[in-house]
């Protein structure tokens, strides 16, 4: 391990992406943290994930993160659910959504007969984009499209114009996430902790949440949690954490907790001898280095040098 890697830096993708492939999880996320009113009336049988990638020309190496097609509980409404997955600040986040959301509307055009879509009563479906950030800074991307455009101030409703939902999961305190008792609830505070440490301190926190949760809501949350939780540890240790979560039950929790901080413990420790040792030797070869310098200006012969230093006939030749 780094200095660095015990900071968490969530492989944000296919954390989130795993989790939310989950229709129960989805559902989850939408009825907590989207307040409009059509939120509430989606259930997990009017959800259909859309599994296809709409990967734009202009940005080869991104892709839609996930799609979901929806139909309203009491009216026979089909929209679309856009979902974008962020750990950092992107400000062409408004402009991608419009191209993904013009390539779902491409594809609906290319799959439907043509006589359908030149009927006068004929509507695209809605989509709806939201997109769920988990970076540290601030995010301050504008969240309506007109916004991106130079001068929209002067052409009123002439601009094309859309507004994204943002679920930024920084700006939810505690007590709110665990009222949800749910699994986007526990996934939204374990995400808020910026080191090892505070994940066990909040892992803690959800003893009672993790209990309660259903085999499907464990089952996901496990997973998840097995992603954060051996990020940037060693081979041997990622496979010591992923055997204890995949042993533990929901209702042996707290037992499970206190054998990951072991090893996590363990983990840092070790890192931290290793950065102290190599910190001695590279100490030890900058004070040989010194007294081959002062060896060398004294006109001593490399062989000699290399005895009482220790270094290597390259490292003394490339001192002069």
């Amino acid at each position: 391990m780094t200095e660095n890697q015990d900071q968490i830096h969530m492989p944000h993708d296919t954390g989130y992406k795993f989790l939310l492939a989950s229709k129960k999880a989805f559902r989850q996320l939408i009825r907590s943290f989207v307040k409009v009113g059509w939120a509430d009336q989606i259930d997990e049988a009017n959800l259909v994930r859309i599994d296809k990638s709409f990967v734009l020309q202009d940005f080869k190496n991104k892709e839609a993160d996930l799609i979901y097609r929806a139909r309203l509980k009491n009216r026979d409404i089909i929209f679309y659910i856009l979902m974008e997955l962020q750990s950092t600040v992107d400000f062409l986040i408004p402009y991608r959504l419009l191209l993904y959301m013009n390539e779902i509307w491409r594809d609906i055009f290319k799959n439907i007969p043509s006589k359908e879509a030149e009927r006068k009563d004929f509507r695209l479906p809605v989509i709806i984009p939201i997109v769920l950030y988990n970076g540290q800074p601030k995010w301050t991307v504008p969240l309506n499209f007109k916004e991106t455009l130079n001068g929209y101030e002067l052409f009123n409703e002439h601009v094309l114009d859309f507004q994204y939902i943002l679920i930024n999961v920084r700006t939810y305190d505690e007590e709110e996430l665990l009222r949800l008792s749910g699994v986007i609830g526990a996934v939204f505070l374990v995400d808020q902790a910026t080191n090892f440490e505070e994940i066990i301190e909040n892992l803690k926190k959800l003893v009672e949440t993790i209990k309660k949760m259903e085999p499907e809501e464990y089952r996901l949350f496990i997973a998840w949690a097995e992603n954060i939780l051996t990020h940037g540890l060693s081979p041997e240790k990622k496979e010591e954490i992923t055997s204890i979560l995949k042993k533990t039950r929901a209702e042996e929790v707290e037992e499970m907790i206190s054998n990951v901080e072991r090893v996590i413990k363990k983990s840092l420790e070790d890192a931290k001898i290793e950065g102290m040792e190599q910190g001695i030797v590279k100490g030890i070869e900058k004070g040989m280095e010194k007294v081959a310098k002062q060896m060398l200006s004294d006109g001593e012969e490399i062989a000699k040098i290399m005895r009482y230093t220790g270094l290597s006939k390259e490292n003394i030749e490339r001192l002069k």
